[in-house]
């Protein structure tokens, strides 16, 4: 009979004599079950219990409300820890005299932990503590009286950290709120992975809890805490990935994001500690990750005022930089000594502290007197092989009992004699040695344990173990199973933990499951991993999200590269959506040689596109999208796209890699841009040719061919009312119906059509304000803007400060760079203002070479202004030769009317040369189109003219431009225009 109650498991072996009826009685904290047999039609005997204790638990089935659970007092004993319980007083019981005190469960209680779970099963005597449990109580009371504190507890595997911690929480955790994560082997590859447990823990979220009901748990938290704090929602719900739609933060600097988003978790721990002390526990960190090592760095700068107690334990290996503040202890714990030590094996052996003597010096004769004195000489041994390291001696002690080494019958006692015992000289050997004495179905299930984790739900196990003796078994796997896994527990390789929809279980300790995984062939090793990471999939179907990083690692370790290369990607996608953009690359990376175990066939490329994709989208934030970085996984992505002839697949490429030579080479981004139009040309697709026409006139409208750019730009906005078709693009890649429109309004006051463009950029800016990216909004924002600043708009500066602040807190530093530079331009441009000069010069590094070259001609513009005529020319030189090399010819007519205007500023009379400059600029305008680039070099070359006795020609030609305007004539260029004419017919 096995009889589970709680957290225990009570077995009693039935005996029949002779056939003899047999009623056996096993004693039970909730009163005496009485096991009768029963004999069935077919002769079987089966046994069931009868008596007060069933009768006891029937009639709380009926005094439970209905959907709950009623227990009772000696129940409640039992449980209580596990599971929160609601009292529900004295309740009369038919059969019983008097009442009985009733409870009611209502939810999981706070026990959690293997030492929480093992207290109560009976904790080994905590010993030798004393200083330690000292320093961490007085750093609790300065940390109450707001002197916050950090208390490091090091040492080797076994000593006691964790349960250091665990002891000194069971006596101070009173009046504080106890926040608590833990680290795992293989968590240095999964970012924020201790971070994620301490915040699920923090909002109260479950398993079960869909993205919706997650969003509402942190909103309600951070509103109840603080309502200053929501600004720390986005941070937070791109984090836990539960956003919903466009990402706020997309764009955002990668390291700026992840910094503020610690510097989130930072300000709710602190705020927190407002209301209460906060004590903090992080275990393990030396296998902790580089993100949750830089919020611990960042907390341990912010602590030294708060009511916070920072906890953290490690082992020697780990090293971090908090040795030098004030507030920091660091607890280095050794091995028990000799006294304590025996003091723990003679709680272990039960022998009286009085008469352990394992501190004495008793010599190594083995016929003294007694069992007692053998037990003696045996504790000397073990704390001599264990060096006194604590779980070693437990190790080693339970091993013996198994062995029969040591039986208790009673007392205990020594089977063998001293000289005969062949105790292992290390705690794996210790580990290895127990394993190998399980049955083989133990060991096998053990082991496979071990490949899941550290801790381990029982819905995945039953997923993935497979009963080695199928033959025998057909059918018993699930009863073998749970007899199995009780075996294992009595026998303290595992313990179990209740959960909130599944029994949970954990090993003893990671050096039990480290010594199990070992003990495997690898290639099996690999099959059980693989099998794990499919049971995953099937088993968290619902909540993957939560479990993507444990299915990749599973995956990667196991036997199939293509599912280790699906998984792979799957993490690094979400790694990059929570803006861990070096965890991204580092799992890609391991794809990336994962593929060369694949065969070159049509699956493997579609495998590395995906991979290729997933690239692209984590190495754009941190990079140019110009730069051979990004350029490098968005040709291998167009190269694998033509191999699978995927026309869908190749169109995607072409518009990403279009965007990426945009920025350096226009004649090169037109080629894909063609490509991609012809595509979706053939597809006849309207979504597809809208984007392929945005991208088409992008590029036309820098290399100058404004008509054609105009019918593109109009006809990409027809295709769609509500915005262009994503295509699973890239941030970069990304062409909404703002940035099209921007771009339409830029190229209709080039056309000259300056009072359509001004209505343009209203609409685009109120559009634009309405996006739900603030990257894109802001980029939006930002090119309707330049065309105000072409219209020489003198109110800009409001909207650019605006932008700039939001790019700044944003970290957008190409934003920043462009609209600085822009507002630099709008205030100094005729002259003056040298420290908003110097100040766009220092933007040039960070603009890409398209604009690079554009904004060195105004910047010679403005130096000529200043009478700084030969760094004029330079910065002319310049920007002329970066035009040419990216083949931007629309700032063509610009750069030679600057150059006339700098020939006459530094020889008026250099007529000759300034008027050639001038000519040369109208004609170029005039073959574009550009009627607001003629205009303005009409009015220059007039200017000219008029000085040198030719006003006729200067108003004619003049007279000729101005009246091909049909609006706008309140813009500035016509103003000035229209006074030089008033001038020259003077």
């Amino acid at each position: 009979l096995r009889l589970q109650e709680g957290a225990r498991t009570y077995s009693a072996k039935l005996v029949a004599d002779g056939g003899t009826p047999l009623e056996a009685r096993v004693g039970i904290n909730t009163g005496e079950v009485v096991v009768r047999t029963l004999t069935t039609a077919e002769g079987h005997t089966e046994y069931t219990p009868i008596g007060h204790t069933a009768n006891l638990a029937s009639r709380m089935q009926a005094v439970a409300p209905t959907g709950s659970i009623a227990i009772t007092e000696n129940t409640r004993r039992l449980v209580e820890g596990y599971f929160q319980l609601k009292a529900r007083g004295p309740t009369r019981v038919k059969g019983l005299s008097g009442p009985i005190n009733v409870y009611e469960v209502t939810g999981l209680g706070p026990l959690r932990t293997r030492l929480q779970r093992s207290q109560g099963r009976g904790l080994t005597k905590f010993v030798g503590r004393g200083r330690e449990m000292e320093a961490l109580k007085h750093a609790a009371e300065q940390a109450k009286a707001g002197r916050g504190q950090i208390v490091a507890a090091m040492a080797e595997a076994g000593v006691g950290k964790s349960r250091l911690f665990f002891e000194f929480k069971a006596v101070s955790q009173s009046g504080w709120k106890v926040l608590e994560a833990f680290s795992v082997s293989h968590g240095k590859a999964s970012a924020y992975l201790p971070m994620l447990e301490l915040l699920h823990s923090y909002f109260e979220i479950a398993t079960e809890d869909d993205p919706r009901r997650r969003r509402e748990k942190i909103a309600g938290r951070i509103v109840i805490l603080d309502r200053a704090l929501e600004d720390t929602l986005p941070y937070l719900y791109g984090l836990l990935g539960v956003d919903e739609g466009d990402d706020p933060l997309a764009g955002m600097d990668a390291n700026l994001r992840k910094r503020r988003t610690l510097e989130v978790i930072k300000r709710i721990m602190l705020r927190e500690s407002l209301n209460q002390p906060l004590m903090v526990i992080f275990e393990d960190l030396h296998w902790i990750d580089d993100e949750t090592q830089e919020f611990l760095n960042l907390l341990a700068d912010s602590i030294g005022t708060a009511r916070i107690l920072l906890l953290v334990n490690y082992r020697p290996e780990y090293s971090h930089q908090w040795n030098r503040k004030t507030y920091y202890t660091q607890l280095r714990l050794d091995p028990l000594g000799r006294d304590s030590a025996g003091e723990m094996l003679g709680a272990l052996l039960s022998i009286p502290a009085a008469h352990s003597g394992a501190g004495e010096s008793k010599g190594s004769d083995e016929s003294g007197a007694g069992e007692g004195s053998n037990l003696t000489r045996l504790m000397r041994l073990i704390i001599e092989r264990s060096d006194g390291n604590p779980f070693f001696m437990e190790e080693m002690v339970q091993g013996l009992f198994e062995e029969g080494v040591l039986v208790r019958n009673g007392r205990v006692q020594l089977t063998q004699p001293l000289s005969e015992l062949k105790i292992p000289l290390t705690v794996q050997a210790i580990l290895a040695s127990r394993i190998d004495r399980l049955p083989p179905e133990g060991k096998d299930l053990l082991q496979t344990l071990a490949v899941i984790g550290k801790e381990f739900p029982l819905g995945l196990v039953r997923e993935v173990w497979q009963l080695p003796y199928s033959a025998e078994t057909a059918g018993k796997a699930q009863p073998e199973l749970e007899r199995i896994l009780a075996d294992l527990q009595l026998a303290e390789f595992i313990y179990e933990q209740p959960a909130v929809d599944d029994l949970e279980y954990t090993f003893k300790h990671a050096l039990t499951q480290e010594v199990a995984y070992n003990s495997m062939l690898i290639e099996r090793r690999r099959l059980i991993h693989e099998r794990i990471g499919a049971a995953m999939e099937a088993t968290f179907a619902q909540s993957i999200e939560d479990h993507l990083s444990e299915v990749a690692h599973h995956y990667s370790r196991g036997g199939d590269a293509r599912k280790a290369i699906r998984s792979l990607v799957r993490s690094a996608e979400q790694a990059t959506r929570r803006a861990a953009y070096a965890e991204a690359a580092a799992s890609l990376a391991q794809g990336r040689e994962l593929l060369q175990r694949l065969p070159a066939d049509r699956e493997r490329d579609r495998d590395e596109l995906k991979l290729q994709t997933a690239l692209i989208n984590c190495l754009t934030p941190t990079h140019n999208p110009g730069s051979p970085e990004v350029r490098a996984p968005m040709e291998r992505a167009l190269e694998i796209s033509r191999q699978m002839e995927d026309r869908s697949e190749i169109f995607r490429s072409l518009v990403s890699l279009r965007l990426s030579y945009t920025f350096w080479d226009l004649q090169k981004a037109r080629e894909f841009a063609e490509q991609a139009l012809a595509i979706a040309q053939d597809m006849d697709d309207p979504m597809m040719l809208g984007l392929a026409q945005a991208a088409m006139a992008n590029v036309l409208l820098y290399q100058g061919e404004l008509a054609q750019s105009r019918e593109h730009l109009v006809s990409s906005l027809s295709k769609s009312e509500s915005g262009l078709r994503r295509q699973e693009l890239a941030l970069f890649d990304v062409l909404p119906r703002v940035i099209v429109q921007a771009f339409l309004a830029w190229n209709l006051w080039l056309l000259g059509y300056p009072e359509q463009a001004i209505q343009t950029v209203g609409q685009t800016v109120a559009q634009a304000r309405q996006e739900s990216n603030e990257y894109l909004r802001n980029v939006g924002r930002l090119t309707a803007l330049y065309a105000r600043a072409c219209l020489r708009d003198p109110q800009l500066h409001a909207e650019l400060t605006s932008i700039l602040a939001a790019a700044t807190e944003r970290g957008h530093s190409f934003l920043v760079a462009m609209a600085r530079f822009l507002e630099g331009w709008t205030l100094a441009r005729d002259g003056g203002r040298p420290e908003l000069v110097e100040a766009m010069e220092q933007m040039l590094p960070g603009i890409p070479l398209l604009w690079a070259g554009w904004f060195n001609v105004l910047l010679a513009d403005i130096y000529g202004k200043m009478g700084r005529v030969a760094e004029g020319f330079q910065r002319l030189e310049l920007g002329s030769r970066m035009i040419d090399e990216c083949d931007a010819r629309l700032y063509t007519a610009e750069l030679h009317r600057v150059r006339g205007e700098l020939i006459l500023i530094h020889n008026s009379a250099n007529i000759t040369a300034a008027e050639r400059s001038f000519r040369t600029a109208i004609d170029v305008a005039r073959d574009q189109g550009a009627k607001s680039w003629e205009l303005r070099a009409t009015t220059s070359l007039a200017r000219l003219l008029g000085d040198t006795n030719r006003g006729d020609e200067a108003r004619s030609m003049l007279c000729e431009i101005y009246n091909w305007f049909t609006e706008g004539f309140d813009t500035a260029d016509l103003k000035d225009a229209k006074t030089l004419l008033d001038q020259l017919a003077s």
